[in-house]
């Protein structure tokens, strides 16, 4: 058994599965069509929750689809087709938008869920294959997916439900760019995880009020230096009488004031500081700050709120973004 397995190509078979997912694909781009546009303008309209069912594999894709629309701040939640005839037709309401999925459309399970939906007039887009199908002849807005040749037997749903799972996530990206989803949108529904450290800001890593080495710019330099030991970042922010920042003072200043033999003691701070200090606003993505720390090679920046540029209220040392390996 083990020799004969030998003599198959498995790289073909894989290459062989995904040119006919290809080819589907390329099949599903030409069927859009005005009727996508309506589907997102109901999802983004809508009052209530998105729920997607659909049955078999296709209810794998709904489960898929449903928790990329919550992921994006649209509540959503998917439906096992079997149960919603034994009592789960409850959890659809008139408010909602109910998203059947079948490549048939005509799985028996569904019937009685189109019927539900038609009864109650809840807004109903179905995804099918089939335009004279029960799905797509009672759907308020019908969403064709190309008939296409499945990889194995053409019998084994591959091809289909990958335009499935593509069109759930055209769906999904459309609503998000119609709803203006940011990336602090998007945070709020990522808190954990390798997306949340991806998206974590200046803000969530800064180190702020008396963590902050402020210095006032007419203090002399040896006060100066005290501070700086004790904060121990090798920087100081530098305030005016308004609480304004002015300047910054690294260690690496000092450095080059020891080397030419000038004697910082006899100092003020703002003879020392450099003006006009690199600022970043807080909601800045810490990677987006990182790119900025090695593109002016420093290793901290001021972090201001919005409209009030002047005032620091927060400093973010490299150190705080590669503790959270975020590179």
């Amino acid at each position: 058994m083990g020799s004969l397995n030998k003599k198959i190509n498995f790289k073909k078979i894989a290459k062989e599965v995904i040119d006919l997912e290809i080819k589907a694909l390329q099949k599903l781009k030409k069927t859009l069509n005005k009727n996508f546009d309506k589907a997102v303008n109901a999802i983004v309209n809508c009052q209530s929750k998105i729920i997607l069912c659909g049955v078999g594999k296709s209810g794998i894709i709904a489960n898929k689809i449903s928790a990329t629309l919550s992921s994006i701040g649209t509540p959503s939640f998917s439906l096992s087709a079997n149960d919603c005839s034994h009592g789960n037709m409850g959890s659809i309401t008139r408010k909602d938008v109910l998203i059947l999925i079948s490549y048939s459309g005509n799985s028996l399970e569904l019937k009685n869920i189109i019927n539900y939906a038609n009864r109650n007039k809840v807004l109903l887009i179905g995804i099918t294959s089939k335009k004279n199908s029960d799905l797509y002849k009672n759907s308020d807005i019908g969403l064709i997916t190309p008939e296409v040749k499945e990889a194995g037997l053409d019998m084994i749903p591959t091809s289909s439900t990958i335009n499935q799972l593509s069109i759930g996530d055209a769906l999904a990206i459309s609503t998000l760019k119609k709803k203006k989803i940011n990336n602090l949108d998007f945070k709020k529904f990522h808190p954990s995880g390798s997306l949340g450290e991806k998206l974590k800001t200046a803000e969530d890593l800064m180190l702020t009020r008396e963590k902050i080495p402020f210095i006032d710019e007419n203090k002399s330099m040896t006060e100066a230096l005290k501070i700086m030991t004790k904060k121990k970042l090798g920087t100081l922010i530098v305030r005016n009488k308004r609480k304004y920042t002015t300047g910054i003072v690294t260690d690496g200043q000092i450095r080059r004031f020891n080397l030419k033999n000038i004697n910082l003691n006899s100092l003020k701070v703002k003879n020392v500081m450099t003006k006009n200090p690199i600022k970043i606003d807080k909601n800045i993505l810490a990677t987006k700050a990182l790119a900025i720390m090695n593109e002016k090679k420093i290793t901290s920046l001021c972090v201001y709120e919005k409209k009030k540029k002047f005032f620091t209220i927060g400093i973010l040392h490299i150190h705080n973004i590669l503790n959270k390996k975020i590179y």
